[in-house]
């Protein structure tokens, strides 16, 4: 089987050499920019992790549809930063800071296109099955950004709503990827199906850590302001579990109170997420997601059971998920 640096070194070649359209320079500048700016490549990196299960070699038809995972992934960064009005993407600024909202807008729609171009070079066997589950996957994407804004004008959501949200924004793209190298592998479907599962389950802990550094992290390391989440008020997992813990409590009010605080200046949005990480750090909220990641890790590498993979092979799927959350947990 091949070894996990082999994966990375693949990963990191396929990137350092991808190419787009060179004119107009305007419509696809964006593109190389926010592949340079670089990424942990997740998607196309557990791809290839799931087809190196199976396989040892690394055709070009496996390795452009691994590529659209991540082509996809950042044309979906592109339009949320948008959407959130991030000024910020792994320390640089976004494409519409950058440029401005209209430029982000189509070198997106034509990443998106990209995308589709290079899952469409995945072998002729498979073909069919690549295109249906990625055109699958990327609407459910859309529908997960979809819940996520109209999360937005509503003061609370229930936990279940927010993890369907999640599932669907975040965890479908990494259950997609690991059960596409699988696809493409020519696997059994118990595998594809338990492949499936388990990048479900860590791509929901993956959420919720991403949620927990967004309030607790290093800017440095996490490449973006620490407290954007609250200072958007986005509904994220620490506040919609510290609002489920205070509900019917005086914490209740006082934590509405610091969610509505205004944050124009960056005196005001330190002062406010301060206050809600105070309130974060009495009601338990930060151990709880520390808790929950670990809970859906674990989950992950049981819907492994009863896929045929033998040791070696489930090896290599418990390291790729400590890299994924082990930051955190």
């Amino acid at each position: 089987m091949t070894s996990d640096q082999k994966i990375r070194e693949s990963v990191a070649s396929l990137f350092e050499n991808i190419a787009f359209e060179s004119e107009p320079a305007g419509l696809y500048d964006p593109l190389r920019y926010m592949i340079s700016i670089g990424g942990k490549r997740l998607r196309p990196a557990l791809c290839l992790t799931a087809w190196h299960l199976f396989r040892d070699d690394e055709p070009e038809e496996v390795l452009q549809p691994a590529a659209a995972l991540e082509v996809f992934h950042t044309f979906t960064l592109i339009h949320d930063d948008i959407m959130d009005r991030s000024p910020l993407r792994r320390g640089c600024p976004t494409v519409w800071k950058k440029w401005n909202g209209d430029t982000a807008i189509l070198s997106g729609d034509v990443m998106l296109i990209d995308a589709y171009k290079r899952m469409a070079k995945a072998p002729a066997a498979v073909a069919g099955e690549a295109m249906e589950l990625f055109s699958k996957t990327a609407a459910e994407v859309c529908e997960g950004q979809q819940y996520d804004m109209d999360f937005e004008s509503l003061a609370s959501v229930p936990m279940e709503d927010y993890i369907r949200m999640i599932t669907l924004k975040t965890a479908v793209l990494l259950a997609a990827s690991a059960k596409m190298g699988a696809v493409l592998a020519g696997a059994p479907a118990a595998a594809k199906d338990a492949l499936y599962n388990y990048g479900l389950e860590l791509g929901i802990a993956f959420q919720i850590a991403d949620d927990y550094l967004d309030a607790y992290g290093d800017e440095k390391v996490f490449g973006k302001p620490i407290g954007g989440d609250i200072v958007n008020n986005k509904k994220c997992w620490l506040t919609t579990e510290a609002q489920k813990r205070a509900a019917g409590t005086q914490t209740e009010a006082v934590l509405a109170a610091a969610l509505e605080s205004e944050a124009d200046d960056p005196a005001q949005k330190s002062a406010k997420i301060n206050a809600v990480r105070a309130i974060y750090d009495e009601l338990g909220v930060p151990q709880a997601a520390l808790d929950e990641i670990r809970r859906y890790s674990a989950r992950a590498l049981a819907a492994l059971e009863g896929s045929g993979l033998d040791e070696a092979c489930l090896g290599a799927l418990e390291r790729f998920a400590d890299s994924l959350v082990g930051r955190v947990k």
